[in-house]
């Protein structure tokens, strides 16, 4: 497999290198920021025509629909209105699509034919539509609304944010966790799962809500599914019937799959639905639900271990005749991340990241056998028609591009080209993946890039990046915030590292980091850096610094005290510096209760005494601060629920306070990530600066 990816990658290099004018270009943050990005993937049920979103860049306004003829390769626009669509869903005659547009002022459903150059307007309701799923038949709609629970109408929940904005104060309050999640504080408003019929006139009017007294969201659209004959449709979410169900949602990763009949109404009929939890018995996460097209089979991804976010995703196979669900291909060591049955409905196509891919495979039910179909770089969007598949894929030097392979793994052909007049004349790194033996003796993956200008004979400082997570991977991807090609066309030597307790390489090694944050990973780092300086004359171990984000973060923080000498300076972007001070004002508590060990205080609730873990100060970066002596650039943004920012001011504090060269940058307006296009510019220039006053080039 290392020879096959090698050759990708210098293949792909190669062809790259090949289309570039002679007066080539580095890469930057701002071409970065001007990429079209493909987006709502669609193929047509007839299996010949594509339809896609594309944005023309990070800021753009500039995002459209387009329709490709999979035959002969034509490309046409096909809507253009100033306000861009999203949600793409395919009419089942293959003759026109849905989508999503705000141009009548909120989100709403629109159609449109192929060969039209307008959209109708299908709905018109008083609150915006977040998503939707469409029947085969086109006349039931799965809809997503944000709404007020108990509210019987739409109109109910726009009279109650009416009022919200004429009281004279201004408060939050709080009777039960979460409070807040990700970037948002909680509100009494809920993302709530819908059921509309079309009228006589093809116009949805009604919309009826199948969970009004939930007290939380479900999990969105995009585990939604409707059975091919509109008799059910099934959804993934936490159980909030209740107040009592929803008062453990922080600290569980109980989600389920939740089935409800889809009788015959009109479009106007108000019923009772009724919702099973089909997954009742798992008290772990649930999610993912797909009907095959015959309606035959339910699948869906489920986990074994309550609370633990990082376990494996494997294959669940309901059959609806029986009623009787199994585990496909439990043996199988990889997580599946997306799924989608194959048109014969006798296989199941699923992603899973794979040795620093994100591949496709083949999953035979009746056999429980797994078949690789393609492993080279980052997948997704799958679809399929006839023995064709067709997918995203993005690699360390090229972004997302739509390719059909055939289900034997032949016959790749890449279909888009997005952004061929933007990447013409930029040189891109050449980059190899390389393996060694990291802790236990034990294989540990990684990349290194060159710098995009190498010169033979010449050593170059290193750029080392560590992944967040901390069950992730930096793999073969094009990535929009931490793109590697960046610190090469500065002309760094880039060099990462997948340690214990990544994805890709079987359940055990991801597990591997659980209540070993600070041990396995930091040896896999220092064992990999000492390889690569080896193996690779061009880099130089004298000459390097290292940064990363969250668990990243917290790798720099924790080299700070446990390595101290082994880079110029550090680089940490949300990084957590004090374990039990985390714990208590991180919003998803289900993360640290597992991977260290129970809350800060002890592993009983209530009154009940139990044992501290011994995690929060042993893998503590703050206890080894007598330590730090490596000058730290700290960054992150104000609005960071995940890692709330003073975890970085703390870390702050500790640099300036014992005289530690160190520079603090707050986004104000950013979260866990830095995700504004000209937020993003200064955010390189900041790293690339601090990079560049303590290393020689």
């Amino acid at each position: 497999m290392k020879k096959l990816l090698t050759f990708a990658a210098i293949s792909l290099a190669a062809s790259v290198a090949a289309n570039a004018q002679s007066t080539s270009e580095v890469f930057t943050v701002e071409k970065l920021n001007q990429l079209n990005q493909l987006h709502d993937v669609a193929l047509s049920p007839q299996g010949d025509v594509l339809v896609y979103g594309l944005k023309k860049g990070s800021s753009s306004t500039d995002n459209h629909l387009y329709r490709q003829n999979i035959k002969t390769g034509d490309i046409t626009q096909l809507t253009s209105h100033e306000k861009s669509e999203s949600n793409v869903v395919w009419a089942d005659d293959g003759k026109s699509v849905y989508f999503l547009s705000s141009r009548s002022g909120s989100s709403q459903i629109w159609q449109q034919g192929l060969l039209a150059t307008t959209a109708k307007q299908i709905s018109d309701f008083p609150v915006g539509v977040n998503g939707f799923k469409l029947s085969k038949n086109g006349q039931v709609f799965a809809l997503s609304f944000t709404v007020k629970p108990n509210c019987a109408t739409l109109a109910c929940t726009v009279e109650a944010k009416k009022a919200d904005k004429e009281k004279k104060y201004n408060i939050r309050a709080y009777d039960q966790l979460m409070v807040r999640h990700w970037d948002t504080w909680t509100t009494e408003y809920k993302e709530h799962l819908f059921v509309g019929h079309v009228n006589q006139d093809g116009q949805l009017t009604h919309a009826q809500d199948i969970m009004p007294n939930w007290q939380s969201d479900f999990a969105g659209i995009s585990q939604v599914s409707i059975h091919p004959e509109a008799i059910s449709l099934a959804f993934s979410a936490k159980d909030s019937s209740s107040k009592d169900q929803a008062k453990d949602h922080a600290w569980t990763t109980n989600f389920d799959i939740f089935e409800v009949a889809l009788p015959k109404v009109k479009a106007d009929e108000v019923i009772a639905y009724r919702l099973t939890n089909i997954t009742e018995k798992n008290t772990a996460w649930d999610t993912s639900p797909v009907y095959s097209s015959n309606g035959r089979f339910l699948a869906y991804r489920a986990m074994k271990t309550p609370g633990y976010e990082a376990d494996k995703f494997t294959l669940q196979l309901r059959d609806n005749r029986t009623g009787k669900t199994r585990a496909v291909a439990s043996d199988w060591d990889r997580s599946i991340s997306s799924l989608a049955f194959s048109p014969d409905n006798k296989s199941v196509y699923v992603v899973a990241q794979d040795v620093g891919q994100k591949s496709i495979f083949s999953i035979t039910p009746e056999f429980d056998e797994v078949r690789r179909i393609y492993n080279i770089g980052s997948t997704g969007d799958i679809s399929s028609h006839g023995n064709k598949v067709y997918f995203t894929r993005h690699t360390l030097n090229s972004p997302k591009d739509v390719f059909s392979i055939d289900n034997h793994g032949d016959d790749l052909v890449q279909l888009t080209d997005i952004n061929k007049d933007k990447l013409g004349t930029v040189k891109f790194a050449d980059y190899q993946q390389f393996n060694f033996k990291g802790w236990n003796d034990e294989t540990v993956h990684g990349y290194w890039l060159k710098p995009a200008n190498f010169e033979e004979g010449k050593k170059y400082p290193i750029a080392f990046l560590v992944h967040g997570g901390p069950q992730g991977s930096f793999g073969n991807m094009f990535h929009y915030r931490w793109n590697a090609q960046l610190w090469a066309a500065q002309g760094y030597g880039v060099v990462m590292v997948d340690f214990h307790g990544s994805t890709g390489y079987g359940q055990e090694f991801t597990h591997s980091i659980s209540r070993d944050w600070g041990g396995k990973p930091l040896e896999d780092l220092q064992k990999g850096l000492d390889f690569i300086v080896k193996d690779q004359p061009w880099l130089d171990g004298d000459n390097a610094c290292a940064l990363g984000a969250s668990y990243g973060g917290y790798m720099m923080n924790w080299i700070a005290g446990n390595w101290p000498t082994g880079f110029k300076c550090l680089i940490n972007h949300a990084g957590l510096y004090d374990m039990p001070s985390f714990y208590q004002s991180t919003e998803e508590l289900w993360f640290p209760e597992y991977d260290m060990g129970g809350p800060s205080w002890g592993k009983e609730s209530g009154n009940a005494k139990g044992k501290v873990s011994p995690d929060y100060s042993k893998f503590n970066p703050s206890a080894y601060v007598n330590n730090w002596q490596t000058p730290m650039l700290v960054i992150q943004g104000e609005l960071d629920y995940r890692v709330p920012y003073a975890q970085s001011l703390g870390a702050f504090t500790t640099l300036q306070r014992k005289g530690i060269d160190s520079r603090l940058v707050m986004f104000p307006d950013e979260d866990h990530h830095i995700r504004k296009p000209d937020n993003l510019v200064v955010w390189y220039a900041e790293v690339f600066k601090w990079l560049d006053k303590y290393t020689q080039k």
